[in-house]
Formats: structure tokens, sequence, C-alpha cells
């Protein structure tokens, strides 16, 4: 192609018709997977309540949706790189629609885990592919730079509509109901989808190997799974024997990745230092704030007494700390520059980390807003131009793949942070003393205290929830401290993982 075929097309690539559209297609389901996510956390205790789940079961309700995604979202990538992007994206979405029915109707706590489960295999396909996608629409740098901003406005969007959403929903209906707003969500983004989205691939994909497939999936799972049950009970035959399987499952599969002639993930990828160091950065930071945001809900409603709609009220800064820092992170990280962006994200997250350590039954709300705030400001920096650096060091043909393994990255550390500091903060509210006789439901959850209390004399009530709150908050305060070490810890790696790292300025070819 000579120079000037070259040009007509990079321009013609990079004003599109449609693409701000078709952009507004797709940020529908990164919203419904943000909503999905936190309106679990608010609907906690009520589905505690009604389905009376162990803390184990608690925590797995809490988990199982990234264990799976995260087992499962490379092979995703790297499928809708060969069956199209747009086909994945859609057949995931009518998926994830039909399985929030399930999750709705769930009954006992063993089918509520099996349902967020399959909410994960549905979800394995959404993000990858919206990302990708944006890849494939947006060839500017600085366009996809903003596309890219806007993703992640919408996912932070998400995480502020679905407290609100979800609390108004479970003040007046049952549990049940926060699921079953993806469905409306899910039919726009089928029907316009559709209509608006263009397909893209892989022109030379080569076969998907389902043997890489399973090796990822139980590799993953099993890593995670030995993670989870060593921090929570300690070493024992079952997590050591998950441990041994997951870590031979992943060392087959990459070995299995550099010996394909066209490998479900393609390991060159991680030579690429700022790609290595964006994935580190997303994958530490995830796992400092999801342990703390998956009980923030739970503290807001059983400890400080706030409503359900309240309490997504209160968690509002966050959101929109993040959907500010999004759109104007890719241009802060060209006037400055990508590791300073990044690592200013991740220590000013960690230092509000650190400020919630301070947390008591009567801390007022000002701290609380403050520190979210300044977590939602951090976050929207650092992801944002996590995913632009992940985006724009690969071909496009392989921007599935790489989606995915951003996407990975994000959902295994929010499984290892539930996991982790999920059993700090279960760990410290078991010990708490309770009165004689007290039934072992109050020792395994918050929620399990309140509807133990319910049936006791007023002055055993006030003495059992008072010690279990004090322990929850204990709990809830080393688990925000561990997650502040983990975050400066991301900041410090960044520095140096980053450096020289920028984002693009011209116009790419195709």
């Amino acid at each position: 192609m000579t120079s000037a075929l070259r040009a007509a097309a990079t321009t013609e690539v990079v004003k599109r018709p449609g693409r701000w559209l078709a952009l507004g297609v797709l940020v529908l389901a990164v919203l419904l997977v943000a909503v999905d996510a936190t309106v679990l956390g608010l609907a906690t205790p009520y589905i505690s309540e009604d389905l009376k789940p162990s803390g184990t079961q608690l925590l797995w309700i809490g988990d199982v949706y990234s264990f799976v995604i995260a087992g499962l979202l490379v092979s995703m990538g790297s499928l809708g790189d060969r069956i199209g992007r747009k086909r994945l994206l859609l057949i995931g979405a009518t998926a994830f629609g039909a399985v929030s029915v399930l999750n709705a109707y769930a009954t006992t706590p063993e089918l509520m885990i099996l349902a967020r489960a399959l909410l994960g295999v549905a979800g394995a396909t959404l993000m990858p592919a919206t990302l990708a996608l944006i890849r494939n629409l947006f060839h500017d740098p600085r366009e996809r730079s903003l596309a890219v901003g806007v993703w992640g406005a919408t996912a932070s969007a998400g995480a502020a509509v679905g407290p609100v959403v979800g609390g108004f929903l479970l003040e007046h209906f049952w549990w049940g109901s926060v699921f079953l707003i993806n469905l409306p969500v899910m039919a726009v983004l089928v029907v316009v989808g559709a209509r608006l989205l263009p397909e893209s691939r892989d022109p030379a994909p080569g076969p998907w190997d389902l043997t890489s497939v399973a090796l990822s999936l139980v590799g993953m799972i099993g890593v995670v799974y030995a993670v989870k049950e060593l921090a929570a009970h300690g070493p024992s035959p079952g997590a050591l024997g998950a441990a041994a399987l997951g870590a031979g499952a992943l060392y087959r599969f990459v070995r299995r990745q550099l010996t394909l002639p066209t490998p479900l993930l393609d390991m060159r990828l991680f030579a690429n230092r700022g790609f290595s160091g964006a994935v580190l950065a997303d994958l530490l930071s995830v796992l400092g704030l999801s342990g703390l945001v998956f009980f923030l809900s739970q503290y807001l409603q059983l400890v400080q007494g706030m409503r359900p709609f309240e309490a997504g009220l209160a968690e509002l800064p966050a959101a929109v700390g993040a959907v500010v820092a999004g759109l104007v992170a890719g241009s802060c990280a060209r006037r400055f520059s990508v590791r300073s962006v990044v690592t200013g994200g991740l220590a000013a997250v960690g230092l509000a980390l650190a400020a919630l350590t301070l947390l008591d039954r009567s801390t007022g709300y000002p701290l609380i807003g403050t520190a979210l705030l300044v977590v939602g400001l951090g976050a929207g920096f650092s992801f944002t131009v996590t995913a632009d650096v992940i985006l724009s060091s690969v071909p496009r043909e392989q921007s599935g793949a790489a989606s995915a393994v951003s996407e990975t990255a994000y959902e295994l550390g929010a499984a290892l942070g539930i996991a982790l500091l999920g059993s700090i903060v279960t760990g410290v509210y078991r010990g708490f003393p309770a009165p004689p006789g007290t039934p072992a439901a109050a020792h395994e959850s918050l929620g399990g205290a309140v509807e133990v209390a319910s049936a006791l004399p007023a002055d055993s009530a006030h003495a059992l929830m008072a010690a279990a709150r004090e322990a929850f908050v204990d709990g809830l305060a080393l688990a925000a401290g561990s997650g502040a070490a983990v975050l400066l810890a991301a900041s410090v790696a960044s520095w140096f993982l980053l450096r020289g790292q920028r984002l693009e300025d011209g116009a790419e070819h195709p």
C-alpha cells in the first residue's frame, strides 16, 4: 500500500461515522456488569437473612462470580478474536440476562452459589469484547483514550447507579429484584447492538485450543480456591491439593502457549514491560480494594443503621470521583507521564484506605465520604490509564486476548481480595465474646447476629449486637490497613515498571 493510500485509509478509519453511538452500546455491557457487582453488597444482609448461608457460603456467594470469570476471561477473549467480538458480546449479554433471573429466584445458598457461577460464565464474554471492540472502533490514540475513559467512567457510574437503584428496590421489593434490573439493560444492548456494532475478529486466528481452555480454567480456579481456603482456615489437605493442582495446570498452560503456533494467549505480550506493569498494577490495586468494598455496605447498614437506599447514596463519592478522573486521565498521562498518573492514583487510594483504619461504630460521614471520594479519584486515574496502556501495547488482531488479560487481572484481584481481606474480617469477627448459649449463626456473619438478636430479650440482644458490631468494625479496620499496604506497594512497583511508558499521540495505521 502506498503512503497516500495508507493515509487515506487511516483517515477513513479514524473518522468512521457512528463510532460514538457504537461506544454508547458497548458501555451498556459495562453498566450491566458494574451494577450487578455493586448491588450484591447491598443485598448481602437480605440474602443472609432469607437463605441463611454459613459464613463460608456467604463468601462463596460474594466471590464465586469472580472465580469463574477469572478462569474463563482469557479463553473468552481469545474466542471473541476467533468467532467475532460482536457475536460473542451479544450471546453473552443474552445469557447474562437469562441467568440474572436464576439469581433473583434462588431459594438455597447452594443454588445462589451456582447461579453466581453461571453469571460468571456469561460475564466472561462481556468485558473483553467491549474493550477489544473499542480498540477496533477508535484508531486515533487520543480518541481511544477518551473512549476508554468513557468506558471506565461508565463502570464507575454503574457502581453509583447500582447501590442507589438497588437500595430503592430493597426498600420496596424482595432482594431478588436487584438482579432483575439487568434485564432491560440487556434487552437494549442486544437489540441496538445488533444494528450498530461492527463485527471484528482476528483475520487468521487459528483453532481454539480446548486443552488450553481447560488448563486455564482449572489453574485459575484451583489457585484462587486454595488462597481462599488457606486464608480462612489455614493449611489443609484440600487447600494444598487445590494449590498444587492449580499451579500445575497454569504451568502446563504457559508451556503449551509457548509451543502452539496459534496460542490461546500469546505469552510474548508479557515481554512488554509497560503491558506487564499495567496488568500487575490492576491486579494489586483491585486486590487491595475489593475486600473492603464487599464489607463496606454491610458496615453502613448493620453497624451505622443506614437503610439500603441511604447506604447507596453514601457510597456515591467513590463513583463520582472515578467518573471525573476517568474522563481526564488520558490527557493527564500525556501531559505528565503514565507512571506519575498511575503511581499517584494508587498512592492516593492507599492513603484513603489507611484513613479508613480509623473507623469505629460512630465514625462520622465526613471521614467516610472524603475517603471514598479519594478512592474513586485514584482508582479512576489508575484503571483508565492502565487499560489504555494494555490496549495500545498489542496489535489490533490480538486486542481481545489482551483485553482479557486486563480483565483477568481485575477479576483475579477481586477474588483474591474478597478471599484474603474478607477472611481477615470474618476471622476477627468470629472471635467476639457472646453471651453463653448464643447460637453459632451469630458468629458466622453480622447478618446472622442480627437475626439471632431479634429472637432474644432486649438486654441480651443489645449486649450481643454491641459485641458483634465492635468485632466487625475491628476486622474491617484491619482489612483496610492490609489493603492500604497492598495499594502502596503497587504504587511503588508501578513507579519502576512503567518508567518511560507513554500513551500514543499520532493516528495509528490499520
